[in-house]
């Protein structure tokens, strides 16, 4: 588009050029055929005509001409008319007149040459504007592609920018979300671990009140079987309290029939009383050894390591010396009816609760003696609580708060 315009421009400046080369030629013709016509003709007054159609022909030719060439040729026409009227007025001084001519037309050569001098600056100066427009919009061109594809690239980097924002918006929500969702579901978790806690302690409680529930009324029932025991027991002292009575009457009546075999019999009697004392003195010391040692035994098992508890021969020695001890307290509690025989023998079930109390004790195989099945009861309710179940680990206790007691004169098993 540039590229038209300067030739175009070109063309316009190579046109002004040619006009003003024959201007300056027909100036100098000019001139020249007015200083030979002086010459030749100096009081020649005909020639005036010639003068104006020469200079009505350089009009013509001003017209074609910008400004600057007609201010240049109306210097021309001016020094001319000058020259002309200095010509009439002194012809006389025809050299003098030759003489400024000549200075006045070297003058307006000078001028003319200025003139078309200037013209060209002014022609390459107007070339040089014309490139250097041409020059800018080309670069104002270039520039405004360059801002649009700069403007294109920025579009499209924005564009990227936000298209990568509206990802990055995208997945933070969706992080958030899927954070809210393990949120909740933790919520949810947390919350259905509290019910099940809720409910497990619920259940404890409930259990624990049970177990409680249950021991008051094992308590209970244990406290009423004592009295019960108790009152059995003193029954049974009023009538052993009157059958002793009565066979000390009956002793009484045969002492005083047969003095002499009663004091035989006190005799025999006190020999056969001092003789069971000793024998029950050596027995009682035997027992009381052999209650000590179990005492030790057990002791000794409870205060050693937990884990040799577990151990199937050492809790064997614990159950052991555990009831080697009942057996030894009960044997010491236990008041044997009179005329027993040595073969009569009755086996008692004993039910003990935490701490050893006795909460049952119960006859499984009688004597056919009740004085002697209620004497073998009376001995274990006596001897009772058994404390010693407390020292056990809580794993061996529930093992021996039941177990079977043999009764029969001279030994308990």
């Amino acid at each position: 588009m540039a590229k038209p315009q300067r030739r175009k421009t070109l063309k316009r400046s190579a046109g002004r050029v040619g006009y003003g080369l024959p201007t300056v030629l027909a100036v100098a013709l000019h001139l020249g055929i007015l200083v030979i016509s002086v010459i030749k003709w100096p009081s020649s007054e005909p020639e005036a005509p010639n003068n104006a159609i020469v200079q009505a022909t350089l009009i013509s030719t001003e017209t074609r001409t910008d400004q600057a060439q007609q201010a240049a040729e109306a210097r021309t026409r001016a020094a001319e008319r000058q020259a002309q009227e200095e010509a009439e007025r002194q012809a006389q001084e025809e050299a003098e007149r030759q003489a400024r001519e000549a200075a006045e037309q070297q003058a307006a050569e000078e001028a003319e040459r200025q003139a078309a001098e200037q013209q060209a600056q002014q022609e390459a100066e107007q070339q040089a504007r014309e490139e250097a427009a041409e020059q800018a919009q080309a670069e104002a061109e270039r520039r405004a592609a360059e801002a649009e594809a700069a403007a294109q690239r920025k579009a499209e980097e924005e564009a990227e920018r936000e298209a990568a924002r509206q990802q990055a918006e995208q997945e933070r929500q969706a992080e958030a979300e899927r954070r809210r969702q393990e949120e909740a579901a933790r919520q949810q978790e947390a919350e259905r671990q509290a019910r099940e806690e809720a409910e497990q302690k619920a259940r404890e409680e409930a259990e624990q009140q049970a177990r409680e529930e249950a021991e008051r009324k094992a308590q209970e029932e244990a406290e009423r079987q004592a009295r019960e025991a108790a009152e059995q027991k003193a029954r049974e002292e009023a009538e052993q309290k009157a059958r002793e009575e009565a066979e000390q009457q009956a002793r009484e009546e045969a002492e005083r029939k047969a003095q002499e075999e009663a004091e035989r019999q006190a005799r025999q009697e006190a020999e056969r009383k001092a003789q069971e004392e000793a024998e029950r003195q050596a027995r009682e010391a035997a027992e009381q050894k052999a209650r000590e040692e179990a005492e030790r035994q057990l002791q000794r098992i409870i205060e050693g390591d937990s884990s040799a508890v577990s151990n199937a021969e050492q809790g064997n020695e614990a159950a052991n010396g555990f009831i080697q001890l009942v057996r030894r307290a009960v044997e010491q509690a236990w008041v044997i009816p009179p005329n027993v025989g040595d073969g009569t023998t009755a086996e008692v079930q004993v039910r003990l609760g935490p701490s050893g109390e006795v909460f049952a004790a119960t006859v499984t195989r009688s004597s056919g003696n009740a004085a002697f099945d209620n004497s073998a009861i009376q001995a274990v309710e006596s001897a009772a609580p058994f404390t010693e179940l407390r020292d056990l680990p809580s794993g061996v206790q529930r093992d021996y708060r039941q177990f079977n007691l043999r009764f029969r004169p001279g030994d308990i098993r």
